[in-house]
């Protein structure tokens, strides 16, 4: 899917992660190469996310042995089978393949979702520069406006795998409008804005004042 990003006046919410790319093209790493030519498609597609940015190269023995564990993480937060909703995150390959061969074979079975730029784009050796790149694998986390969170998370991610994403996103605060964590799957929605507070302060009266409902639960 390539994703051609259109500068324009006024930006939409994202616009500062958005405009790391701003005129260039992105593709996303499926098999049907649909095309996003609006700037507004691909803000939706950064905004309010954490984004991932993967500098490796098909020949890097270090890569290779990475990839399946990036590759884990990455599916494990985005893909429906394994949560309810795809968490809030991006990543982007900043191929430093040599040939063009190679970017397509490092790519050929990684996720769908992942975005990469063009092997003849500039901007893939200006990012290295750009981000103090100095080895291969580096994994840049960038918060949802283009500051860096993190300048090189291979070890947080191989250590921590997906529990990651938790840590990222509580550093960022992160507004989490469609990952659903899983304390929330039993608790209906609020009526209101205030009304987790008050259940919480309700809650604390009653067991400051000893009030026990039926089997010694406390009423909520």
């Amino acid at each position: 899917m390539i994703i051609a990003i259109t500068p324009t006046l006024q930006h939409p919410v994202g616009a500062t992660m958005v405009s790391l790319f701003s005129g260039r093209v992105l593709i996303r790493n499926n098999s049907d190469q649909d095309e996003l030519d609006t700037e507004a498609e691909v803000s939706r597609r950064l905004e309010n996310r954490l984004v991932l940015l993967f500098f490796g190269a098909a020949a890097c023995p270090k890569c290779q042995a990475f990839v399946p564990i990036l590759k884990d993480f990455f599916v494990r937060l985005t893909d429906e089978f394994y949560v309810l909703r795809a968490a809030q995150l991006a990543l982007v390959y900043v191929s430093q393949d040599p040939t063009e061969e190679q970017q397509e074979l490092f790519l050929k079975d990684m996720p769908a979702k992942w975005l990469f730029l063009p092997f003849e784009d500039d901007l893939r050796r200006d990012l290295g520069r750009q981000f103090s790149v100095e080895h291969l694998p580096t994994v840049v986390v960038l918060k949802p406006g283009g500051d860096v969170l993190t300048r090189d998370a291979t070890a947080e991610i191989q250590r921590l795998g997906p529990a990651c994403f938790a840590n990222w996103q509580e550093a960022t605060e992160v507004l989490d409008r469609n990952f659903l964590l899983p304390e929330d799957l039993d608790d209906p929605a609020p009526r209101s804005l205030m009304e987790p507070l008050r259940r919480r302060k309700y809650r604390v009266d009653k067991e400051t004042r000893g009030g026990r409902g039926p089997e010694g639960r406390t009423p909520f």
